[in-house]
């Protein structure tokens, strides 16, 4: 089992950055607006080959950072430790491998705290909609801009494996390979009622103002809220139960207070949710969270098999896990079966994991050799 406090440390910043200047039009988005150009901080590791043929892109879920590995840059662990690395699982003896921050998140890429160049101040909530093709829009760019025409390999877990799918869906043959873990087609109703109601508590905090709040007075309590609402969904109710069980906290941490925390549970739900509330936009939670309610493989064609259909690469990974409550492995046999229907060589694995929907940042043991499996292969 990988350490959980790794898979948990989404702050670093990146090492790099790189402006993205795509013409007159400037960067065109998804639902219609546009930006005069983007910043995407970044991380990479391993060296591109002359031929240019051996980068893989990760793409993230909604609160990771770029950090997804140590470096020689920085040499702090990376939420995903375990799988990226020399000789590991994603080897970047063998890939050059980059993991940017996503458009519209908080990290150095440009989003809801970057300057409007139009009024000098913050975009906050007048930042355009951001999707999730737009996501995978700036990682293409990226790419180009690294000198990488043709992608090895697309890799993304839960919102991250929306946008490597739209990356394959929006630039049909310059993926070789796709690896597409606990994402999804489209958002299911309580995926979308569970991150509406995040977005709500964070807007209902007086401190939010419309979206138009300064450094010094965020809406944090509604952003812990918020937090906490999402680490219950993350995980599995049974590792909850073997966790926690109903653990008391001893009487040095109790405040005496009317119905303050009294269980362990609510004092991990607490430690973890101060831990993100300080690092991560709020707006760029609500426009992120959003972007995955957004997301319609369905959008991209007539049907969901004429959209699926624009999918063109070798083979394709897509990995489900037993427990998961916000992206069910009966959403991951759909995306396979969809592939397949269309002419993809996909391998479909589920895993029966404890840890719910976030078993791939820290169940090592059992996504490892899955992944390294598929790129060996390849």
């Amino acid at each position: 089992m990988a350490d959980e406090k790794n898979a948990y440390s989404f702050t670093t910043a990146a090492t790099q950055q790189v402006t993205l200047r795509p013409g007159s039009a400037g960067f065109k988005m998804w639902r219609g607006e546009s930006l005069p150009e983007v910043t995407l901080a970044y991380e990479s590791w391993g060296e591109l080959s002359p031929a240019a043929d051996n980068a893989i892109i990760i793409f993230t879920g909604l609160s990771p950072s770029a950090h997804a590995a140590s470096s020689a840059q920085d040499s702090s662990p990376g939420w995903w430790e375990y799988m990226v690395g020399p000789g590991k699982a994603i080897d970047t003896d063998r890939f050059f491998v980059v993991c940017a921050n996503s458009l519209g998140g908080c990290y150095g890429s440009t989003g809801p705290i970057s300057i409007n160049p139009a009024s000098g101040k913050r975009y906050g909530a007048d930042f355009p909609d951001v999707t999730v093709e737009d996501i995978a829009q700036s990682g293409y760019l990226l790419m180009r801009e690294l000198g990488v025409r043709n992608l090895h390999a697309a890799v993304g877990s839960s919102m991250g494996g929306m946008s490597s799918i739209a990356y394959a869906m929006q630039y049909p043959g310059e993926i070789d390979y796709l690896i597409s873990i606990s994402a999804a087609i489209s958002a299911l109703p309580l995926t979308i009622a569970l991150r509406s109601l995040q977005r709500e508590i964070i807007r209902s905090d007086p401190a939010w103002n419309d979206g138009q709040y300064d450094d010094d007075n965020k809406p944090l309590s509604g952003m812990s809220l918020a937090r906490k609402l999402g680490l219950v969904s993350y995980r599995a109710a049974d590792e909850w139960n073997s966790k926690f069980d109903r653990a008391r906290l001893p009487t040095e941490k109790l405040t005496g207070k009317r119905f303050e925390h009294e269980f362990e549970i609510e004092n991990y739900l607490e430690y973890n949710a101060q831990k993100f509330i300080n690092s991560f936009d709020p707006n760029s939670y609500l426009y992120l969270s959003r972007a995955m309610d957004w997301f319609d493989v369905a959008e991209h064609g007539d049907s969901l098999e004429s959209s699926m259909a624009k999918v063109d690469v070798r083979r394709a990974l897509v990995v489900g896990v037993t427990t998961d409550i916000l992206f069910p492995s009966r959403q991951q046999r759909e995306i396979a079966e969809l592939m397949r229907s269309t002419g993809t060589d996909v391998d479909y694995v589920e895993i029966d994991s404890a840890n719910g929907h976030d078993a791939f940042l820290i169940d090592d043991e059992h996504f490892s050799p899955v992944v390294k499996k598929f790129l060996d292969e390849s």
